[in-house]
């Protein structure tokens, strides 16, 4: 399984939480290291914009210098090494706290914004890929522990699967970049409205 790292510098949390940086890195993680140009195209910024941003990225260590190819003369880039983890721990200052709730919400964000394209797409999907894919909530009867082991054995089968981990030399002839989105909460208690009053 990958290291991972635990966010807790506010600075590297406000440098990620830009939705062109998060965007060039899951460009990185989906096909790996390219140039400045090769991720702008995708993220839909300019190659000096691109350049900027992957900098302000290798800056905190989300992105490294690649090995060159073909002369060498294009700098490439990808993902550092592990994977990035983000979660409120009682003792997070205010400002590590406000760094924390805006990178998940800009993470949460682009999930939906990913999930929304995938539906919008489902009909054009061969049927495969329709049976395939799941898009479903589930609620749970669990105490703390039970849903902290259930967290852990989520994470231990989907490592195998990685674009980090797996290469495509590995992976099966049909193999597409897909995504799993997982969110394990306690719900808080919902207070009833009562009931509305007659106009």
């Amino acid at each position: 399984m990958t290291d991972t790292k635990s966010l807790s510098d506010p600075r590297a949390m406000r440098a990620l939480a830009h939705p062109a940086r998060l965007a060039i890195l899951n460009r990185l993680n989906s096909e790996g290291s390219a140039t400045a140009t090769e991720v702008a195209e995708v993220v839909g910024v300019t190659p000096s914009a691109a350049s900027y941003h992957l900098r302000m990225l290798a800056k905190y260590g989300f992105v490294e210098d690649a090995p060159p190819r073909g002369d060498g003369r294009e700098r490439l880039w990808r993902v550092g090494p592990g994977s990035i983890a983000v979660a409120p721990e009682p003792e997070d200052t205010p400002e590590v706290r406000a760094a924390k709730d805006l990178l998940i919400k800009v993470m949460r964000d682009q999930a939906v914004d990913e999930m929304g394209r995938a539906l919008a797409n489902h009909d054009r999907e061969s049927r495969e890929w329709r049976e395939a894919a799941v898009f479903q909530r589930a609620v749970l009867l669990v105490d703390a522990e039970e849903l902290k082991r259930l967290s852990e054995r989520i994470d231990e089968l989907l490592a195998p699967y990685l674009t980090t981990v797996r290469s495509r030399a590995e992976a099966p002839s049909g193999a597409r970049i897909s995504e799993a989105q997982i969110n394990l909460f306690p719900r808080v208690e919902r207070r009833p409205h009562g009931l509305p009053r007659d106009s």
